[in-house]
């Protein structure tokens, strides 16, 4: 989900264990000489699923690397077989009082109007907790430290 801290963590864990960090975001941005909130705008939410499928689906057969998924990216069945089938994942899960503290000034997020923030996050964790469910593991975070979260990512990256 938005908010949640996958890039913040990502990259964290990502220099503990020597491994490349990859933000799926931050790919489609560059490939597509765009910020997501410009491609959005400009091209609108299909063009950029689309995008994002390729990127992802690319990305995903890299070795040695820790990848953050869009909050998205999971729902799309493609990215999410792909994901389940040849990586560990996953779930960071928060309470939605904390993701709308987080992301409540960032003017940066196309799903979110800053009018309805709370109301459209609640909705999307709804529409989407069933898939995210669906990931290898869930690491609460509502009421863990960053650095208690980097040891829970890392741990489960070293039973694999």
């Amino acid at each position: 989900m938005m908010g949640v801290g996958k890039t913040t963590a990502g990259k964290i864990v990502a220099k503990k264990q020597s491994l490349e960090f990859i933000d799926t975001d931050l790919a489609i941005e560059k490939k597509c000489s765009m910020t997501i909130l410009e491609i959005f705008n400009k091209k609108g939410e299909k063009f950029f699923r689309n995008e994002e499928e390729k990127e992802v689906l690319k990305l995903i057969k890299k070795k040695n690397c820790i990848i953050a998924l869009g909050g998205g990216a999971f729902i799309n069945s493609a990215i999410r077989n792909n994901v389940l089938k040849n990586s560990i994942s996953i779930w960071l899960d928060t309470n939605l009082k904390t993701l709308d503290k987080r992301i409540k000034w960032n003017k940066k997020r196309p799903l979110l109007d800053n009018k309805n923030n709370e109301k459209i996050i609640n909705q999307l964790y709804a529409k989407r907790k069933s898939i995210y469910k669906l990931a290898n593991h869930r690491i609460d975070c509502s009421n863990l430290d960053k650095k208690s979260i980097i040891d829970k990512i890392i741990n489960i990256y070293e039973k694999h």
